[in-house]
């Protein structure tokens, strides 16, 4: 089920999604309990409105694929949706949609998350039916062999059929091949024409069960009602034996690569910078979170360094944007993705880009672009506290990736306590890694125009909401 992890889910990640989440958490102080049975849950009362939202968060992804189980992650979140020995298949969504509510779910390389927004007093119903297919998921083969093809019209439509799609594949490979995060996450045609039933139900049992996910409900509850209701509905389900989670091997370091492809189906070039970065799990100190300033100081919209100097400046890029991920349980990318003004030479933005790079780690960022930066951070946490489901993913996306609830809470303060001298360092590494891969992805100069229009670049690899 792709995405909104393009329209929701990445929406979240772009803004900053750990920083506003973590921020707005802390606020709210959230209560985290875990049953007798491993089921660790996690609270943060809203009453701002009378809904409520559940997100179930279980610790497997694509990465913990095997050779020949490549997609078998988000094969299953389909299944998922096929019926349990009390909902018959796809009366799921159908019995949140009757109450007025709505559900979906995404797969990425770390976790699968499912989740719902119901009237608050629909609560105890929604627990209910997570609980069900927690523990008595049905695959049959009469129902797992039509979601196949679902998710093989989807891989068509997202990447196959999608210069874009197909551009981004081909990126993560070189960035980091034979290695987990260069996999696509919904597997491969080939792959994925394979897959039976039991190939599902043997994912699911061991992957599956309480003491291998995480609950996270928010918004118009009182803790003390959750954790009664918590203890009556998924009280009950039995811990499994799983298997345990290995650690991801370091990402490969090849040297530095050039991907440049053209397609008949683009009428504007892209550019795509891929350069290696340390995430939460692997840094060796803060830098992390100085990473995270950092990106905020290139991009930052309009006040970007980057868009100031090549868009408003020079005139060079009609786009520009930068993404980071610090919450993956290896290591991971800090991205640029640019287009230029139509006219300008692609190969000119990225000489351009390649530059200001290289100047502004030599002289580093001035205090004031630092601290302006840390500001916008703070305040998008503030804008963004109210949101129903920015809890859920903050927290599951923490918990699953190995970290706990306090580590969300004290990210105000470990993004206050950044320096420029951190940051500028985060600059001098970024700048001079030998594990970086830019990609350009041209219009075919001999193309009869495309039917439609191109969409912008996804600056990430994953597979979402259906």
């Amino acid at each position: 089920m792709v995405r909104r992890r393009h329209a929701l889910f990445f929406f979240f990640a772009l803004v900053g999604l750990f920083g506003s989440a973590s921020a707005r958490a802390a606020v709210f102080s959230p209560t985290s309990f875990t049953l007798s049975n491993g089921l660790q849950i996690i609270v943060v009362p809203n009453p701002i409105a009378p809904v409520v939202s559940q997100m179930v968060w279980y610790k497997v992804g694509s990465s913990d694929e095997k050779r020949g189980e490549y997609g078998l992650a988000h094969y299953l979140e389909h299944l998922m949706f096929r019926g349990t020995t009390t909902i018959p298949p796809g009366d799921f969504s159908k019995m949140i949609a009757a109450q007025g509510g709505e559900d979906n779910a995404f797969t990425s390389y770390d976790y699968t998350s499912y989740f719902e927004e119901v009237a608050a007093d629909r609560l105890p119903m929604i627990m209910q039916m997570e609980a069900d297919r927690m523990h008595n998921l049905k695959i049959m083969a009469e129902t797992a062999l039509p979601e196949l093809q679902v998710v093989l019209d989807e891989r068509q439509q997202r990447t196959d059929n999608n210069p874009e799609g197909r551009f981004i594949e081909k990126l993560d490979h070189h960035f980091m091949p034979h290695h987990p995060y260069g996999r696509p996450v919904i597997g491969w045609k080939k792959g994925i024409e394979k897959f039976t039933a039991l190939d599902a139900q043997k994912f699911y049992k061991a992957h599956y069960a309480p003491n291998n996910a995480v609950v996270v409900i928010s918004g118009a509850v009182k803790v003390e009602d959750v954790m009664r209701l918590a203890a009556a509905i998924y009280g009950p389900l039995p811990r499994r034996s799983i298997e345990q989670r290995p650690p991801l091997p370091p990402a490969p370091l090849p040297k530095t690569t050039r991907l440049v492809e053209t397609d008949a189906g683009i009428d504007q070039p892209q550019l795509i910078w891929r350069l290696s970065a340390p995430s939460y799990a692997t840094q060796k100190g803060s830098e992390a979170y100085a990473y995270e300033v950092l990106a905020e100081a290139l991009d930052g919209g309009d006040s970007g360094v980057l868009y100031q100097k090549l868009a408003m400046t020079k005139g060079l890029a009609s786009l520009i944007e930068t993404s980071y991920d610090p919450d993956a349980r290896g290591g991971t990318s800090f991205t640029i993705a640019a287009s230029p003004q139509p006219g300008k030479s692609p190969e000119l933005l990225e000489q351009a880009l390649r530059q200001e790079i290289a100047a502004r780690a030599a002289t580093g960022l001035e205090a004031e672009v630092v601290e302006r930066a840390k500001k916008r951070l703070e305040r998008s946490a503030l804008f963004a506290r109210e949101g129903l489901l920015f809890p859920g993913y903050a927290f599951g996306m923490a918990v699953t990736t190995g970290h706990k609830v306090s580590d969300v809470e004290s990210w105000p303060e470990r993004i206050r306590a950044v320096t420029v001298d951190q940051v500028n360092t985060a600059l001098r590494d970024l700048a001079s890694t030998q594990h970086q891969t830019l990609g350009l992805l041209l219009p075919d100069p001999h193309a009869p125009p495309p039917p439609r229009e191109s969409q912008p670049p996804s600056l990430h690899q994953g597979t979402g909401v259906r």
